[in-house]
């Protein structure tokens, strides 16, 4: 215990000398979490609207005015010539042309009347299909209050529309929890093993293996600076959900400090044991790079599981990030209890047993 007490205060007296560590500490999940939800959205907005006008009537203007007035729309251009159109199609200035035909609010009188021609940008293969989309409803409903249709007033007063656990369906609220896990990822994942290599690589550790302190104590004692630093790195992405986003748990906040601590064990045992085959930075750094961008990519904190192919849906089953995102979006948005989601838990816990028991397995005191 005493050496345990000893290694300890180590550590944390070298994160403390360190110029840049503590700054990182403080100033990176303040950053990440102020900017990174402004940023990372999958909201389209400011959709611009090329309107070729042909038919130059009070019905043509609503329409202008409507696509106008939309907060997802934004109309860059008004002309009657289609090449232009286009050609700002081409130049990335117009997202979506449409093109109203001649006599059009004459025609909406008859049976058959000259439709309205919309096209997409599809490059942008989400803001061109959900462009089209803003600008189908946008003219629907307008075409509904030329004709002076009730049909959609009608429906609208019959049907209800809830939306459960997010009812602004804010993408913000999707995105905030697995923000925090990146976090967890990036400073409780790199830095223990970064720690660890550096030692090798400044040659420190060769006096540490002379000593009788086991590796378990010695592991240990490289593991439980980075679970303080977990916590703190929580905390502070709690309270600048709360104050700047207005996000705040809908379930019990020490659920989810019960799943951080499970996730942080997992992800720092888990770097600790790439660091154990690494002889140095380079190494670790591109290993837990390689494993940082498959975790990001494949774990539901970007894209939703459901939408990957069947077999990677399968493979996900072994990603920890997978089950630590659905513990925090539960607990966030829809108030669930550790109960009904005990098998998330107990997944993180064999993870965190299974890398925790590898970093001490591996890591070998006296060279062969």
């Amino acid at each position: 215990m005493r050496a345990f007490i000893v290694l300890l205060q180590k550590e944390f007296l070298q994160i403390r000398r360190s110029s840049f560590l503590p700054k990182l500490i403080v100033a990176f999940p303040i950053l990440v979490m102020l900017l990174m939800p402004l940023i990372m959205t999958m909201d389209v907005r400011n959709v611009n609207v090329a309107l070729v006008d042909f038919d130059r009537s009070a019905a043509s203007r609503r329409i202008a005015s409507h696509i106008d007035a939309s907060s997802y729309l934004t109309l860059s251009h008004l002309s009657a010539d289609y090449q232009h159109a286009m050609a700002a199609m081409e130049q990335g200035d117009a997202d979506v042309i449409v093109q109203i035909p001649r006599h059009f609010e004459r025609d909406m009188a008859t049976s058959a009347p000259a439709r309205i021609s919309i096209v997409a940008n599809g490059v942008n293969a989400t803001k061109g299909a959900m462009g089209m989309q803003y600008v189908m409803q946008t003219v629907a409903r307008t075409l509904g209050e030329l004709r002076g249709e009730r049909s959609q007033a009608g429906v609208s007063e019959l049907v209800t529309v809830i939306n459960r656990y997010n009812p602004t369906l804010n993408y913000r609220h999707y995105m905030i929890p697995a923000l925090m896990i990146i976090l967890f990822i990036l400073i409780c994942g790199f830095l223990p093993a970064l720690s660890i290599v550096g030692e090798k690589e400044n040659g420190s550790i060769e006096q540490i293996n002379v000593t009788p302190v086991s590796r378990f104590v010695f592991v240990l004692s490289k593991l439980v600076p980075y679970w303080f630093i977990g916590y703190f790195v929580l905390t502070v992405a709690i309270i600048v959900a709360w104050l700047v986003y207005g996000l705040v748990p809908v379930g019990s906040v020490a659920a989810i400090y019960l799943g951080a601590t499970l996730f942080i064990l997992t992800i720092s045992g888990f770097s600790l044991t790439i660091a154990n085959f690494s002889d140095t930075m380079q190494q670790t750094m591109f290993v837990m790079f390689f494993f940082i961008i498959t975790f990001m990519l494949m774990s539901g904190l970007l894209t939703p599981i459901d939408s990957m192919p069947e077999w990677a849906q399968r493979f996900t089953l072994i990603l920890p990030p997978r089950y630590f995102v659905e513990i925090l979006r539960s607990i966030y948005l829809k108030g669930t209890t550790v109960v009904e989601l005990w098998i998330n838990y107990a997944a993180l816990f064999a993870f965190a047993l299974l890398f925790n028991l590898l970093a001490a397995l591996t890591y070998r005191k006296l060279k062969d």
